[in-house]
């Protein structure tokens, strides 16, 4: 039987972003997880317009078909990481809107996060669980918070220096992390498939 299928998903869009860093250390963390199979999916490949349509796909089938590919390759996957900035006390507007494209997709499946920023991401991670409970998704409990000291000294605006000097912060939290999403990817994917 093949292993579940999570999307790790770069949710900033913007050229000037740190996400790439973290996105790569998590890919390379997770490349032979034993339970789970992780894809890279970057916002910016999507080219998604503001959420424009007559209703949500959970009442009404989306007709611009950036919207419909998107809802196809959400789809595909069985739960969700986000490697998640921190703007303005929130979510980056690309990652909302991606929620906003999509509510069949997401539908009860688990959610977590490698969120980053001064505070670690935490005002954003809060936030993304909100509309992640509005959608029917599971948010796990456990996240990867790259804040303060660790992410001034790896940012490219601080000392940039590789996410390796700071993994020894990181790597309990992506272990609870990692086992919650097995856990609640087993469980969700079990009864949807019931």
């Amino acid at each position: 039987m093949s292993k579940p299928k999570i999307a790790v998903i770069i949710g900033s869009t913007r050229k000037a972003r740190f996400a790439d860093k973290p996105a790569a250390w998590l890919m390379e963390k997770v490349k032979d997880h034993p339970e789970l199979d992780f894809e890279l999916v970057d916002l910016r490949d999507y080219d998604l317009p503001f959420f424009d349509e007559a209703a949500s796909n959970a009442w009404v089938p989306s007709q611009d078909p950036r919207a419909v590919r998107w809802q196809q390759k959400v789809a595909e996957f069985d739960g969700y990481l986000f490697v998640l900035a921190e703007y303005n006390h929130s979510m980056p507007a690309s990652v909302k809107n991606a929620f906003d494209q999509d509510y069949v997709g997401w539908n009860r499946k688990p959610i977590g996060a490698l969120a980053y920023g001064s505070m670690g991401g935490a005002r954003s991670l809060e936030h993304l669980r909100n509309v992640a409970v509005e959608l029917q998704m599971v948010p796990l409990r456990n996240a990867v918070h790259i804040g303060g000291s660790e992410f001034f000294k790896v940012w490219s605006g601080g000392q940039d220096e590789p996410i390796s000097e700071i993994e020894g912060v990181l790597e309990g939290s992506l272990k609870g992390m990692l086992e919650e999403l097995v856990w609640w990817t087993k469980a969700t994917k079990a009864a949807r498939e019931a």
